[in-house]
């Protein structure tokens, strides 16, 4: 039920004889005086945020989801999966500001029922053989270095036919959705969406093969400030921009910030990233949480590849977007 509130006194001018009664009153009114302080104020000099430099360990999260598997049924708690949950006080699952990430595991035989939200999602496919995804009634391949997105308001849902458990990273705007306030979410009425059409491309799936031949042609940045890159289009996804960049062994990007929140997937390779003051090592499947404007910057120590989940298109159509280089 809605909160409908309604007021029935009505306070006279001449009631309101000092500051006292003027902020009584604006308190009753439930409005407040803007020129009051306040512990967090209205605007300030430049962004800040709650959200911290953050490095989640694949392996260390995987073995985790290996015993999450002898105790999790997908077919009653939808999706096994452990969220990215950034270490502030009272954060309850956010991974950036508008972002969230989880490691997900499905074992062979599996089957998770299908849904849709209005939160707009992604897999990034670490290790996987003889999965799949079915999205609006779409069956197709879920792979090692795969990328597979799931516009809100899709049905979706996918299952696994190979014979060793399969693992992805998942990216969601759903904070996004809840600062909004526009969350929906539905279970498929048959609970397993039917497949109607099978194939191995779709403009839901980017494939490794695909997405490394576009990298074979792409050129760096002549500064520094990344390797070569491609971005991945996802237009019915307008609110996250999606980027994958070969770093070579030794490559050293220059140092940036930006008021875009992001997340790196390292999906081959090793190396260090340095977010603000700290540096993170990393390797192959391990995330990293950069919060807007914190400064980073990229080293390979081998033949690595990052793939990049921002709200940057979503910042750039606010006209929020500011980007700075050291």
């Amino acid at each position: 039920m809605s909160r409908v509130v309604t007021r029935e006194k009505v306070t006279s001018k001449a009631e309101i004889v000092s500051l006292n009664d003027l902020y009584n009153e604006a308190e009753r009114l439930d409005v407040t005086p803007g020129w009051v302080s306040r512990e967090r104020p209205i605007f300030w000099k430049e962004p800040r945020t709650d959200f911290v430099p953050t490095h989640w360990r694949y392996q260390q999260v995987k073995d985790a989801l290996v015993s999450a598997g002898n105790l999790i049924d997908v077919a009653l708690a939808e999706r096994r999966n452990l969220i990215l949950r950034n270490p502030f006080p009272n954060n309850n699952f956010a991974t950036v500001r508008t972002l969230v990430c989880a490691y997900q595991m499905i074992l062979p035989g599996e089957i998770a029922p299908s849904h849709r939200h209005s939160a707009h999602a992604l897999r990034v496919i670490l290790d996987a053989k003889g999965s799949y995804s079915v999205v609006n009634g779409e069956k197709t391949p879920m792979e090692t270095g795969d990328i597979v997105l799931t516009p809100g308001g899709s049905w979706h849902g996918h299952g696994h036919e190979g014979n060793q458990p399969a693992y992805w990273l998942d990216g969601l705007d759903i904070p996004c959705v809840h600062l909004m306030e526009p969350m929906f979410f539905e279970e498929h009425p048959e609970k397993y969406e039917k497949i109607v059409s099978v194939g191995a491309t779709s403009p839901y799936r980017f494939s490794r093969d695909s997405i490394w031949a576009q990298l074979d042609k792409a050129r760096g940045d002549s500064e520094g400030n990344h390797g070569p890159r491609i971005t991945l289009a996802a237009p019915d996804m307008p609110n996250m921009g999606l980027t994958v960049e070969r770093l070579s062994a030794g490559r050293q990007t220059r140092s940036q910030r930006s008021t875009a929140n992001r997340i790196f997937i390292a999906m081959d390779g090793e190396g260090s990233t340095k977010v603000g003051e700290t540096t993170f090592a990393w390797r192959r499947g391990d995330s990293i949480a950069v919060p807007m404007w914190t400064h980073f910057s990229h080293r390979a120590t081998s033949d690595s590849q990052l793939f990049s989940l921002s709200d940057e298109p979503l910042m750039r159509a606010c006209k929020y977007y500011r980007m700075e280089y050291q």
